[in-house]
């Protein structure tokens, strides 16, 4: 089915990237309202969840499995390839270039990235809450793969939309990340390569780059090592990210660049804090790589 999406882009393709974006909008909201309902059925304790986001432990840094686990959610929450795709859509718009229609578009673009940050980071975190109010709290911590987390959540939960939702959410976030990663493929490709074809054979050229070490993965490991493959990816994700977050930094904070609409400079301040802490988690994951095993439990990572 990721394979097959692509043909969904080609069909709408073209210049009607405001149906790709209803589509990705879409799916969004599928994978929202599952997870909604996953955490109603669940019924984790808010409290603690509300005292873990404003008063994180000093274990996310100091446990390798935890930090492991966090990197990856930040890294499949603020995807770098994302951030070229958001750039290319904003300059799709048909805006007048006055200063007035400028500040418009600003606005409502900045509403959009905040909406799809919070969307994301909800649905990342609403997996990590399920697996531990489901899982961890009833002593099953031995889960280590998606099958096995599906079949168990019908079981634990007594609900066979639990585990109908959960395969309707993972299906769902297949093939709105696949649409993505074709797209800023294709983006990335014209930016960066300057490789210009026509919509077709780009996107193909782009979905198979992302297709195929997966199917290797598969054809030579076996279905089991999907599930690393998974909390790996998101990892490098973030691994990625200061390669898409310093240029951004210095090319929005610059006035040559950005005239009257650079980044004020208490934005610039909180924006580089935000670059090198993420910088620091990566390499503090890099050095503890290397000292004990990271070998996290029930990672389910989006």
């Amino acid at each position: 089915l990721t394979v097959a999406d692509v043909l969904i882009v080609l069909a709408v393709g073209g210049n009607l990237m405001r149906r790709i974006e209803m589509l990705i909008m879409l799916l969004c909201a599928v994978i929202f309202g599952c997870f909604a309902f996953e955490m109603f059925l669940a019924k984790p304790d808010y409290g603690e969840i509300l005292k873990a986001l404003f008063v994180p432990s000093s274990e996310i840094v100091t446990d390798p499995g935890q930090l492991f686990v966090g990197i990856g959610i930040l890294g499949a929450t603020v995807m770098p390839h994302s951030l070229y795709l958001h750039s290319s859509l904003v300059q799709s718009r048909d805006i007048e270039r006055t200063e007035a229609a400028v500040k418009e578009a600003i606005k409502f673009s900045t509403i959009d990235l905040v909406l799809s940050l919070f969307l994301a980071f909800f649905v990342n975190s609403a997996i990590l809450i399920v697996a531990a109010a489901t899982f961890h709290k009833t002593g099953h911590t031995g889960i280590a793969d998606l099958e096995e987390a599906s079949a168990m959540l019908e079981t634990l939960l007594g609900s066979r939309a639990a585990s109908v939702l959960f395969g309707v959410a993972l299906l769902a976030s297949g093939q709105q990340s696949t649409v993505t990663g074709t797209l800023a493929g294709q983006v990335i490709c014209e930016g960066f390569i300057d490789l210009k074809l026509s919509p077709g054979p780009r996107r193909l050229v782009t979905r198979a780059l992302a297709v195929v070490p997966a199917v290797v993965v598969v054809i030579v490991s076996g279905d089991k090592a999907i599930n690393q493959l998974l909390m790996l990816s998101q990892v490098v994700l973030s691994f990625q990210l200061p390669f898409a977050l310093v240029p951004l930094v210095l090319f929005t904070s610059s006035k040559h660049v950005m005239g009257d609409f650079a980044t004020p400079p208490a934005i610039q301040v909180l924006a580089w804090l935000c670059t090198i802490l993420i910088i620091g988690l990566n390499g503090l994951l890099i050095v503890q790589y290397f000292s004990p095993p990271v070998v996290p439990s029930l990672d389910i990572l989006l």
